[in-house]
């Protein structure tokens, strides 16, 4: 491509709204623009990066065995009914109806869809294991889009779903897939780590995501500090700390005007975070829920959701709604004669002594509770892992680092063919549930995070397999006849070669095209200038390195040796 014919516009200010590497590098690069809030348009630049990683993606998804098709993105609100996800899916899905008043909605996921294909098409035990796998937009009406493609409301995914007649068959479809992802990932030069992960909307178990960490991602991922175990905050256990036993002494009701904060308590009581366990109390899909847990701990929302059953919407309780259930105000609730649907209790509250507890009576609290002995509730892990617990296979510490989900897998097992009936004859002639898993990867994200891991202060460094251009070719001074001939010479060489090449032959300052495809990210960069007298020409890598002055026969070997390098083939 000659750029002085390109669409691209390269942004020298980073623009106001972008607030993390990717997203400014993304607009600055012009790859893309906003249309409006978390909806882009992909400029030719970003189209080519993308497609790229979409062929990746689709290379080792075939070479699993997969086979490629393609759902709609409008989807009928009948098949969301068979499955009960049309009125637990929640804001976020984009409902339409058509000229007839019947519902759809814009394809946030396709389950539904794909099991319906299945029980269309897909009748006998000798017609499995069957794998398949889309590359589509899909649509959420994300509460806050924000971060570029990495939290929008449209965005591209690779979805993929199997089919299989037994558990044998389905752990070797999940860990087929995992090994694809894995070997995705690497072929995208991207740094991505599986870890155990809740299965939250889609249903189903064995749930496991690649994350990328980074330190603007919106999960926190538990890591071993001694062995490979990492999950998500979401499914790591907690381990619980038992205090040190103590006589159990009687309660004790201490006023306390205006102490209603953790802080204020510890200091009121002249005690530590760990004699305290706060209660918390939440609207729950329009039950009341109370959770206990230590007073320097958080609670777990995911956790708490999964042991309720599942639920749509998870608030905290209005004032009104605490005052009903405590007969006082926010910041003085406690176990002890509560009035909820649900009173749950963190497994290591049960193993404090002598703890303070709100009174439920506004300005009181009480002293030397425990549990058992002055109240009862629903006991298990309802909080957050923290730094420094111990890891629930080895032993060792555990780290918490921000991560960004790239990929997600599940075994999904029967919960949608059951749902929606989708059977086949077995050996013996019965009917039978499909067992089901679900494989996605966030295209676009992908691309985002690619960029979040590499790049430096003057712009993108594309790893050569997703770059949108393997080589730029600069000539100097495009009035220099000479120049001009050798670059195109070279320009023209490399394309028949199989690279992907642009010619930057506009009427510009050798600075602003160097700066240009330094933004752009193009990882090889051949200047042609005043060396061609001697014969020579200037060679550099993006990805650091000084100028190389090189014969201009040389470039196409020194080119084919960086493929070579990268374990590519020149297309």
């Amino acid at each position: 491509m000659k750029m002085s014919n390109m669409l691209v516009l390269t942004l020298r200010e980073v623009p106001a709204e972008a607030e993390i590497a990717s997203h400014k590098l993304m607009l600055r690069a012009g790859m893309m623009r906003k249309m409006a809030s978390g909806i882009y348009n992909y400029m030719p630049l970003g189209l080519k990066a993308l497609k790229n990683v979409e062929d990746i993606i689709r290379e080792e998804m075939n070479k699993a065995g997969a086979q490629e098709f393609l759902a709609s993105a409008v989807l009928p609100a009948e098949l969301w009914q068979e499955s009960g996800r049309w009125d637990v899916y929640g804001d976020e899905m984009f409902r339409l109806k058509d000229r007839n008043n019947r519902d759809f909605c814009l394809g946030p996921t396709h389950e539904e869809v794909f099991t319906d294909i299945a029980r269309n098409e897909i009748k006998s035990y000798k017609q499995l294991p069957v794998n398949l796998y889309q590359i589509q937009t899909k649509y959420r009406d994300e509460r806050r889009p924000r971060f570029g493609v990495m939290r929008s409301r449209e965005f591209v995914m690779k979805d993929a779903y199997s089919f299989d007649k037994d558990q044998a068959g389905l752990d070797k479809s999940f860990d087929n897939m995992h090994d694809t992802y894995v070997r995705i990932f690497n072929r995208c030069g991207l740094d991505a780590k599986c870890v155990a992960a809740d299965s939250g909307a889609i249903g189903g178990s064995n749930s496991a995501e690649f994350m990328v960490k980074s330190e603007v991602g919106e999960d926190d991922v538990v890591f071993c500090s001694c062995c490979n175990y990492a999950a998500n905050i979401e499914k790591a256990p907690s381990t619980p700390e038992k205090a040190e036993k103590e006589e159990l002494k009687e309660v004790k009701k201490v006023e306390t005007p205006n102490v209603k904060t953790i802080e204020d308590l510890v200091k009121f009581f002249n005690t530590t975070e760990k004699k305290l366990a706060k209660t918390l109390i939440f609207n729950v899909d329009g039950k009341i829920v109370a959770v206990m847990v230590r007073g320097d701990r958080e609670v777990n929302e995911v956790k708490v959701t999964n042991a309720l059953g599942g639920a749509v919407n998870f608030e905290m309780a209005s004032p009104e709604e605490v005052f009903n259930a405590t007969s006082a105000k926010t910041g003085f609730a406690g176990p002890i004669g509560i009035k909820v649907d649900e009173l749950l209790v963190d497994e290591e509250v049960t193993m404090m002594y002598n703890f303070i507890v709100g009174a439920n009576e506004t300005g009181f609290h009480l002293e030397n509770v425990n549990y058992g002995r002055d109240f009862e509730g629903k006991v298990g892990d309802f909080r957050n892992v923290t730094a420094g617990e111990k890891c629930p296979e080895c032993g060792g510490e555990v780290t918490i680092s921000r991560g960004t989900e790239v990929g997600h897998i599940f075994k999904l097992g029967t919960k949608y063919s059951k749902a929606m009936k989708a059977n086949f004859i077995d050996e013996n002639g019965k009917e039978q549930p499909f067992l089901m898993g679900c494989y996605g990867i966030g295209v676009t994200r992908t691309l985002a995070s690619i960029i979040e891991q590499h790049n430096d202060e003057n712009g993108i460094i594309w790893p050569l397999a997703v770059a949108p251009y393997h080589v730029s070719v600069v000539p100097v001074n495009i009035k220099d006849a000479e120049q001009m001939k050798i670059a195109e010479e070279i320009y023209n060489k490399l394309q028949e070669m199989g690279v992907e090449v642009l010619l930057d032959d506009r009427n510009e300052r050798a600075g602003v095209k160097f700066k240009d495809s330094e933004i752009m990210g193009i990882p090889m960069r051949i200047t042609v200038g005043k060396k061609i007298n001697e014969g020579e020409v200037e060679f550099k890598l993006r990805a650091g390195g000084d100028n190389e002055v090189i014969k201009i026969e040389e470039v196409y070997d020194k080119v084919k040796a960086e493929f070579e390098k990268n374990n590519l083939k020149i297309k």
